[in-house]
């Protein structure tokens, strides 16, 4: 079973905290990730991308010369694809990129972008996050004391809102802060270190936990 130093916000030792071996402890499964990155990044996409066809652009209501007898070739309208300004041919038209995975693949996935950072070393646990007023002087301070800096970018897990600690931290660019019900695969590959709370711990195991049922399948 994963074991990790259970720390306070100042460096001290709180004890040790056991993790789930079924959610930081799985083996990685790298195409899993990467579906699931995929899946992600193809939401985040506008989809607005957009060409006119020969339709769609104006002009060219008549034929530029007669059918016959000018010893060229036949055209019906100066807006066919191959002339300039013509109508582009299977162009990109707006479209939804977004698709779907099972849901029991994209918690699989998560299991092991989580279990990748605890083999990696780069996943600590902390007792609590507070903070008595909003400042990023404070927040940085209070990283800084867990060894943390802007060499590695740092993600950090919270079991709930904390509007003082999620504010003071929004202008340090090399820190993210995100609440374990919108922890994701993108995010936790993307940081290669992660501090999560001891609530966000209980928090990520239940919703990462399988039943009997799924294993079995």
């Amino acid at each position: 079973m994963p074991t990790v130093d259970l720390v306070t916000q100042d460096n001290g030792k709180a004890g040790t905290i056991e993790l789930s071996p079924n959610v930081f402890g799985v083996a990685p499964k790298p195409h899993l990730m990467h579906a699931e990155v995929r899946r992600q990044l193809a939401g985040r996409r506008a989809g607005t991308h957009s060409t006119k066809n020969r339709a769609g652009v104006s002009g060219g209501g008549t034929k530029p010369w007669r059918q016959k007898g000018t010893g060229r070739a036949r055209q019906g309208t100066i807006r066919a694809p191959q002339w300039a300004g013509g109508g582009v041919v299977f162009g990109p038209v707006p479209r939804d990129h977004g698709h779907d995975l099972p849901k029991k693949v994209r918690r699989a996935a998560l299991r092991s972008a989580l279990s990748v950072r605890m083999a990696e070393g780069g996943l600590r646990v902390v007792d609590g996050l507070s903070l008595g007023d909003f400042s990023t002087k404070v927040m940085a301070s209070l990283l800084a004391g867990l060894g943390y800096g802007p060499e590695r970018a740092l993600l950090i897990v919270l079991d709930e809102a904390n509007d003082r600690v999620e504010r003071s931290a929004r202008n340090l660019p090399w820190v993210s802060v995100i609440r374990a019900e919108g922890l994701n695969v993108y995010d936790v590959l993307r940081h290669p270190t992660l501090l999560l709370t001891r609530g966000a711990v209980a928090a990520v195991e239940t919703r990462l936990g399988e039943t009997e049922r799924e294993d079995a399948r």
